[in-house]
C-alpha cells in the first residue's frame, strides 16, 4: 500500500500545543502479549485460537464493550482469565517500540503537553507506564473504566483534559494511535487524527481505505506515519 500522500498530511498539521498518543502498539510493542492472552483465553473457554494476524485486526475496542460481543453472558469470567493471562506476564515482557524515548522528550523540550488514552483497564495502563519509569512525562493517562465511556468516544479525552488549560476547539491537539479507534476518537474530541502504523506496512484492517484516503468527509488524506524518528525529524522542522 502506497501511504506517501498520508505521510505528506502530515506535514501539513499546525506545530501541536499537545500530543494524546494510544499505548498499546503506539508507544509499547504489546501484540504478542495480547495474543498469548487471547488465544489462552479462546482455549480456556472452548475456542478456537485466534493466531496474532486475527488479534490485530480486530482487536481496538475496550474489554467491556468487545468480549460482551465475543463471549456473550460469560464475557465478564472470559474477562478475568484474560487479565489473569496477561498480568502474569505483562510487566516483564513489555518493551516500548523505537525511538519512544526520544519522541516523548522532543516534544517534551518543545514545551509540548503529553497525555496517553488507552482501552487498556486504566489501573493495568498506569502499572505499565510506571513499570517503563516513563509517568512523569504525561500530563495524564486515562485507560479504560476512568471514564464513563471508552474510545472511541470523546470521554476519556476530556477526562484527560480536565486542568490543562487545553481545549481542541481553540488549541491544536494531535492524537497518534494505530486503530480506527483512535481515529474516531480524535474526530469525536475535536483533534487531529495521526495513524501511526508498523514499518512493514501492517495497518489495522479496522482502518479502511477509504478513511486513509479521504479521512472523515472527503477532508483529504489521513495523515500517517510508520516510525517514530519520522516526526521527531518533522518536529525538529515545527520549532
Amino acid at each position: 500500500m502506497n501511504l506517501e500522500e498520508n505521510k505528506a498530511a502530515l506535514l501539513k498539521l499546525p506545530k501541536p500545543k499537545a500530543v494524546i498518543f494510544d499505548w498499546d502498539n503506539t508507544l509499547v510493542d504489546t501484540w504478542p502479549l495480547i495474543q498469548a492472552a487471547i488465544d489462552a483465553t479462546m482455549r480456556a473457554t472452548g475456542r478456537e485460537e485466534w493466531g496474532l494476524e486475527k488479534v490485530r485486526n480486530n482487536v481496538h475496542k475496550s474489554m467491556r464493550e468487545s468480549f460482551p460481543k465475543i463471549f456473550g453472558a460469560e464475557w465478564e469470567k472470559a474477562g478475568e482469565i484474560y487479565k489473569s493471562n496477561y498480568r502474569a506476564m505483562h510487566l516483564e515482557q513489555l518493551r516500548l517500540l523505537p525511538n519512544v524515548i526520544e519522541l516523548l522528550n522532543a516534544l517534551e523540550e518543545m514545551g509540548v503537553v503529553q497525555f496517553i488514552v488507552s482501552n487498556k483497564i486504566g489501573v493495568t495502563l498506569r502499572k505499565e507506564v510506571a513499570k517503563i519509569g516513563i509517568e512523569k512525562k504525561f500530563f495524564a493517562i486515562v485507560g479504560s473504566l476512568d471514564s464513563s465511556y471508552d474510545k472511541p468516544s470523546k470521554d476519556p479525552v476530556d477526562l484527560a483534559l480536565l486542568g490543562s488549560d487545553l481545549d481542541p476547539k481553540k488549541d491544536e491537539i494531535w492524537f497518534i494511535g494505530d486503530t480506527i479507534a483512535d481515529v474516531e476518537c480524535a474526530w469525536n474530541s475535536g483533534c487531529s487524527p495521526i495513524l501511526y502504523y508498523h514499518p512493514d506496512n501492517k495497518i489495522s484492517s479496522t482502518v479502511s481505505e477509504k478513511i486513509l484516503h479521504e479521512g472523515r468527509g472527503g477532508e483529504g488524506f489521513l495523515p500517517a506515519y510508520s516510525n517514530h524518528q519520522e516526526l521527531i525529524e518533522l518536529l525538529a522542522k515545527l520549532k
